[in-house]
């Protein structure tokens, strides 16, 4: 991954916030250079879906309004948002008047699509919805519970991953709450739970465990982890559906939700597990 240009973005660094509106706080990051060096095969599905937890701004009166936003970044956009200056954008809208919620969406909505390169899409969200709002784990069998032996992490090992002996054709969907990786910025470490729906020969659950807790050291950012577990996977073990998932815990009153698959999935669930 090229990382020079991160040199000039808010991560690590001391920011001030924006006492106005100013969409010029969002810094784009091109996809390609996050790529950069990297072979595996690029899934055709697939977005990063961003909650805001923090979104605030004015009514008419002056009065504070305060909301969540959902963000939903296409895989195949030119660019990525850096999420620390996603967050100082949203912060300047804190003592900005709007007499509707729907333009502030709208502005966002502008605001990130001309920044990502391809129409994001913009929810806008009550802290007080009609329904309860669940948590709940990712759908699927947790293959953290093996009792195998596990090798120091010096790197990561795709090596690991591998079909079963024998394998039969099969459909099964994959979970693993241990996944960790790390900004590779700051170095701070990025917690997430893992969702893998796939169908064809059976992965080998220990080598994929094994593979997960290998990328404990990588440092890339969340939307690379998740396209680097489905590239490596389609490379080794070619099924002939593969979704990965990753929900990752929340920094800043942001969390990052990447897909990627060879198949456009029915339905990406929204729940948010019990860490988030």
């Amino acid at each position: 991954m090229d990382t020079s240009r991160l040199a000039q973005s808010p991560l690590g660094q001391r920011s001030e916030g924006a006492d106005h509106y100013e969409p010029d706080l969002l810094f784009p990051i091109a996809r390609a250079d996050t790529r950069a060096g990297y072979g595996w095969p690029q899934a055709p599905y697939g977005a990063d879906i961003w909650n805001a937890y923090e979104l605030s701004w004015l009514n008419a009166k002056g009065r504070p309004v305060v909301a969540m936003g959902r963000f939903t970044v296409p895989a195949d956009s030119t660019h990525l948002i850096e999420s620390k200056s996603l967050k100082l954008y949203l912060n300047s809208f804190s003592n900005e008047r709007f007499e509707y919620a729907e333009i502030v969406q709208q502005r966002i909505r502008t605001d990130l699509s001309r920044a990502c390169g391809k129409p994001v899409h913009i929810e806008i969200l009550s802290v007080r919805p009609a329904f309860e709002l669940s948590c709940a784990p990712l759908r699927g069998t947790c293959i953290d519970d093996q009792d195998i032996d596990f090798e120091p992490v010096k790197a990561h090992t795709p090596e690991a991953l591998q079909v079963a002996d024998r394998a039969p054709f099969v459909r099964e969907t994959l979970v693993t709450e241990l996944m960790k990786s790390n900004c590779p910025v700051t170095g701070q470490p990025d917690w997430a739970s893992v969702q893998i729906q796939y169908a064809g020969p059976r992965l080998d659950h220990a080598g994929l465990l094994k593979y997960i807790v290998s990328l404990r050291e990588s440092r890339e950012f969340h939307e690379l982890c998740v396209e680097k577990i489905y590239g490596e996977i389609m490379a080794r073990c070619a099924p002939e559906e593969l979704l990965v998932y990753a929900r990752y815990t929340r920094r800043g009153g942001l969390d990052i939700n990447p897909w990627r698959a060879n198949t456009q999935p029915k339905d990406i669930s929204q729940t948010r597990t019990l860490r988030q």
